[in-house]
């Protein structure tokens, strides 16, 4: 079956949704030069990521309140995995970055932790995901 995607805008750029299913969703997410996504979790959603075109900082973590951030520069081609409740975002910040994403179908479950955008309601503020073993 033939089918069109869904171009939804955001803030930082756009999502290209081409798969959504009940057992699984596929994206191209375009970033802007000089933006980033939210620092966020999933509860139940997992997903990978491959780079497509320009260079992606992914920052994963920190796993516990008072730990480092790790980033990761990546560079088209490179893949990174991203458990549930793993902590993490995506940065643009010296080039466009294209990415496509493979995930389980829960696209609505994003817990975030901070946002330059500020879409992240004060008098509901997050907190930590459970710890994993991940």
């Amino acid at each position: 079956m033939k089918k069109t995607a869904s171009i939804i805008e955001k803030p930082w750029g756009h999502e290209e949704i081409w798969a959504a299913t009940s057992r699984y969703a596929g994206k191209i997410l375009f970033i802007k030069k000089g933006h980033r996504l939210s620092r966020q979790y999933h509860n139940v959603k997992e997903e990978t990521i491959m780079v497509m075109e320009g260079t992606l900082v992914c920052e994963e973590g920190p796993a516990r309140v008072g730990e480092a951030i790790t980033r990761h520069v990546m560079m088209p081609g490179e893949i990174f995995h991203v458990h549930p409740g793993t902590i993490h975002r995506f940065c643009a910040e010296e080039t466009d970055v294209r990415l496509v994403e493979v995930s389980t179908s829960e696209i609505q479950d994003v817990v975030r932790l901070e946002d330059d955008y500020r879409r992240i309601d004060p008098d509901n503020m997050p907190t930590y995901p459970p710890q994993s073993d991940k």
